[in-house]
């Protein structure tokens, strides 16, 4: 560190609203690279009641390297704060790290926002290299792909030891006790996951007998766009509404978890292609379940992610193969069923310190 720095990491999150995927990353993040090295590190809050320009320009000096995670939900409508803060940070000779999980998918308008952090950051850290070559096709930033480094993602929620019961939860036992095929999907619900395809799925399953019903464990993204709405008309259109349930925002990994435990099969129709980035589906592997999901996109998805690969190969994740219409991940979820799933053994410590050793080295 240099001689008028106490740490050698300040992250910046936004208390407690950040409570999408991101925000919990950044908060798991700092938790264990403090576990590991007790005092290096500290945070700042960026809210529209906290982190004035004099706050930011304090915090700031106190750091060797100022961390900033994208996309976080709650910045969206006060930006400039976390921007400022990199400013700063090259401003004061210190290190901006910016930890970006998104580009392709993100709304036009967030990646207008962000291109500002491209450029002002020394180092990008990404999860997956499909997300890096969408970085580099940019026609305006694409340049800063040669700042990017790749990092192991880990999961953001660990199963617990106890779960807790909800209504949901045991109507989704009373589903699946009355022979129902119940179909699960976890995480945020925007266009980047194709939610309304497992829609399709669900209609097929429907016709074919089985009698499905699909759980979205999770909220939508408030957006500039109608994905909600297109969602349940869609639904009504296929008449599957009385078929499909969204338990929007859920407080705790325990009752999260109880869900997911009365799932039979996660099923994940990516047009992207399952990529190294999403933690979503790590969640799900920790339930036992099946997690159905397109095939990658390129054959090195996974080379710098061991672990990842290894559900892969044990048949805990099972990919489909690109271009597979909706019958085929239909087929795909009705054979899984009669499959043993064994994976590794799943350390959820070890997963966080393979991602913390691998950003450390890079502030």
């Amino acid at each position: 560190m240099t001689s008028s720095s106490r740490y050698l990491a300040l992250f910046l999150d936004a208390g407690p609203e950040m409570q999408c995927g991101v925000g919990q990353f950044t908060r798991l993040l700092r938790e264990t690279i403090e576990k590991n090295d007790p005092g290096i590190s500290t945070t700042l809050t960026l809210t529209r009641s906290k982190g004035s320009v004099v706050d930011i320009w304090r915090a700031v000096g106190t750091a060797r390297s100022v961390v900033c995670n994208f996309p976080i939900v709650a910045w969206k409508r006060m930006i400039w704060r976390p921007l400022l803060a990199l400013a700063l940070a090259r401003w004061r000779r210190r290190r901006a790290v910016l930890v970006l999980h998104e580009w392709g998918s993100l709304h036009w308008l967030r990646r207008i926002t962000y291109r500002p952090a491209l450029l002002l950051a020394n180092t990008i850290v990404m999860f997956s290299p499909l997300v890096q070559r969408e970085l580099a096709r940019d026609p305006l930033v694409g340049w800063t792909g040669h700042k990017c480094v790749l990092a192991p993602l880990p999961p953001n929620i660990e199963a617990p030891e106890q779960i807790v019961d909800s209504k949901l939860r045991q109507q989704l036992a009373s589903a699946r006790k009355s022979g129902r095929l119940v179909i699960g999907h976890f995480g945020s619900i925007y266009p980047g996951k194709q939610p309304n395809a497992l829609l399709e799925i669900t209609a097929i399953l429907k016709e074919r007998g089985r009698h499905p019903l699909t759980i979205y464990v999770g909220s939508f993204i408030k957006a500039f766009d109608s994905v909600e709405q297109d969602f349940y008309a869609h639904a009504s259109e296929l008449g599957i509404s009385d078929d499909i349930i969204v338990s929007g925002y859920v407080a705790s990994d325990a009752e999260v978890f109880g869900l997911l435990g009365e799932v039979d099969a996660f099923c994940y129709p990516l047009e992207e292609g399952l990529t190294a980035r999403r933690s979503s589906i790590l969640a799900c592997v920790q339930s036992g379940r099946p997690v159905i999901v397109a095939s990658p996109f390129e054959p090195d998805e996974f080379d710098h992610h061991s672990r990842f690969k290894a559900l892969i190969d044990h048949g805990a994740i099972v990919p489909v193969a690109r271009g597979s219409d909706d019958e085929a991940y239909a087929a795909k979820i009705i054979a899984s069923l009669k499959q043993s799933t064994a994976f590794p053994s799943f350390s959820f410590a070890d997963w966080w310190r393979d991602t913390a050793n691998a950003i450390k080295a890079q502030l």
